[in-house]
C-alpha cells in the first residue's frame, strides 16, 4: 500500500501541475494577447507542451506519469498496471486536476472554481476529441515500446501540435476535461459539453488500443525497435555494431525461478529482433516459481509456459554481449565469460522470500517484475550500435543503480 500511495501522490502532483500549466498559461495568454486568439492559443499550446515534457520526465520514474484516466485504463487492460491499482490512479488524477485549477486561479486572484461558459458543442468538437485521443494513445503505445527514451518528447510534441490541428484544441484527457469545466477562463469548457468530450475520448482511446493490439499482438510488446542511423560512422572497432547476430544478453540470479525469468521474457518482448535473451542460475531450483508464471501471464500478458530453471553451466560456451546479474549472490559468484561481455548488476530483492498472504506475494512479484521491465525499457532504448564500449558499459550499469526497487519483507505487510 505504501508503494501505491507513493505513485498516487506522484499522479496527484503531476496532474495538478499540468492543470496549473494549462489554465494558468491560458489566463496569462488571454490577458496579454489583446484579443488575438491565435496568439493566445499558441502561447497556451507551447506552455502546455513544455510543462508536459518536464512533468513526464520528473514523475515518470515514480508512477509512469499517466496524468490521464484514458492512459491508466488502457494500460490496465494491457497488463501494464494491475486493475486493483487503477482506482487509486484515477482518483489521484481527478483530485490533482481540480487542485491544479484551484492553484492556477489563486495565482491570478480568481475564486477557486467557477463554472465555465465556454461553449465547445457539436459533432465536430466530439470528433476532434476522438482524433486527439486516438493520436495521443497511438503516440504513447508506439513510442514507449519502440523508443522509450523518446516517449516524453513524443507525447509533448504531439499535444503541442494537436492544440492546432484538432477542432477541440486537444483535451484528450477525461480528468483534464472535468476540471476545465470548473474554470471560466480561456481553457474552460461548458459543463454541458463535457459528456460529449468524454465520449469522444473513450472512442479514440479504444480505437488506438485496438489498433496497436493488432499491430503488435504481444501486448504491444513488439513494435519495431529503433534502428541504427546508417549515416553514423561504424568503422571504429570500439563501437558496438549490428554486423553480427542480435545482441545476446544473459540474466543471472541464484535460483533462475523468478527475477532472471522476468528479465528474460521482458527482453524478448521489448527487444524484438535486436536481442536474444537468456537466463540461468548459480544454484537453479529446477522449477520456475508458479507465481512468476502467473504474474507474467495475468499482469503482463506474457506466456512463459516454456520457461525452464537451469544452471549457467549450460551456457558457459555462449559468447554473450551483456551479462546482467539481478541478485547479489550471482554478482559475487559470477564466472568469467568468454568474449569479454559487458557485465552489469541490476539487483532486486528475491520475491520468493516475501512473507505475506498470496495476494500480497503476488503484488510483490509484480512490483519486482515492473522494476525490471522499466529498466529494460531504458536498456532497449539505448543506441547500442552508436556507443563506444566504455560509454555503453557505464550506461548499462547506471540503469541498475536506482533506489526505487521494492524490498522484500520478512513479516506480513499492512
Amino acid at each position: 500500500m505504501k508503494d501505491l500511495a507513493r505513485r498516487a501522490t506522484a499522479e496527484v502532483c503531476g496532474t495538478a501541475m499540468l492543470l496549473v500549466a494549462v489554465v494558468g498559461s491560458g489566463i496569462m495568454a488571454e490577458r496579454l494577447s489583446q484579443g488575438n486568439l491565435a496568439l493566445a492559443l499558441l502561447a497556451n499550446a507551447l506552455a502546455t507542451g513544455g510543462a508536459l515534457l518536464a512533468l513526464i520526465l520528473a514523475f515518470g520514474p515514480v508512477s509512469g506519469a499517466h496524468f490521464n484516466p484514458a492512459v491508466t485504463l488502457t494500460d490496465a487492460s494491457l497488463g501494464g498496471l494491475a486493475w486493483r491499482e487503477a482506482p487509486g490512479y484515477l482518483l489521484a488524477q481527478v483530485l490533482g486536476a481540480f487542485l491544479g485549477v484551484a492553484v492556477a486561479h489563486g495565482m491570478f486572484e480568481l475564486p477557486p472554481f467557477t463554472a465555465s461558459t465556454h461553449v465547445r458543442a457539436g459533432g465536430s468538437q466530439i470528433l476532434g476529441e476522438a482524433v486527439a485521443t486516438f493520436g495521443l494513445l497511438s503516440v504513447i503505445w508506439g513510442s514507449t515500446r519502440a523508443r522509450p527514451g523518446m516517449a516524453a518528447l513524443a507525447v509533448a510534441a504531439y499535444i503541442t501540435g494537436a492544440y492546432w490541428f484538432t477542432s477541440s484544441t486537444s483535451f484528450a484527457n477525461p480528468a483534464v476535461t472535468l476540471a476545465r469545466a470548473a474554470t471560466n477562463t480561456f481553457a474552460g469548457i461548458r459543463p454541458a459539453d463535457v459528456p460529449g468530450f468524454l465520449a469522444g475520448q473513450a472512442v479514440g482511446a479504444l480505437a488506438a488500443t485496438a489498433l496497436f493490439r493488432w499491430l503488435a499482438p504481444r501486448a504491444l510488446g513488439e513494435v519495431a525497435p529503433g534502428k541504427p542511423d546508417p549515416a553514423l560512422p561504424s568503422g571504429d572497432v570500439s563501437v558496438m555494431t549490428a554486423q553480427h547476430p542480435p545482441f545476446k544478453v544473459l540474466f543471472l540470479c541464484t535460483g533462475n525461478s523468478a527475477r532472471s525469468i522476468f528479465a528474460e521474457y521482458f527482453l524478448e518482448r521489448l527487444g524484438g529482433s535486436r536481442f536474444e535473451a537468456f537466463s540461468a542460475g548459480a544454484s537453479p531450483s529446477g522449477t520456475v516459481n508458479p507465481t512468476t508464471l502467473k504474474v507474467l501471464r495475468e499482469l503482463f500478458n506474457i506466456d512463459a509456459s516454456d520457461a525452464r530453471s537451469k544452471s549457467w553451466d549450460e551456457l558457459r560456451d555462449v559468447r554473450f554481449d551483456f551479462v546482467i546479474t539481478v541478485c547479489d549472490h550471482a554478482r559475487e559468484t559470477c564466472p568469467v565469460w568468454p568474449g569479454q561481455p559487458i557485465v552489469a548488476h541490476w539487483g532486486v530483492d528475491d520475491p520468493a522470500r516475501f512473507i505475506g498472504t498470496p495476494a500480497e506475494r503476488e503484488r510483490f512479484f509484480y512490483r519486482v517484475g515492473l522494476t525490471l521491465y522499466r529498466r529494460l525499457q531504458i536498456f532497449t532504448s539505448l543506441p547500442l550500435e552508436q556507443l563506444d564500449r566504455l560509454k555503453l558499459e557505464k550506461l548499462t550499469r547506471d540503469i541498475g543503480r536506482d533506489t526505487a526497487a521494492p524490498r522484500a519483507q520478512t513479516d506480513r505487510v499492512s
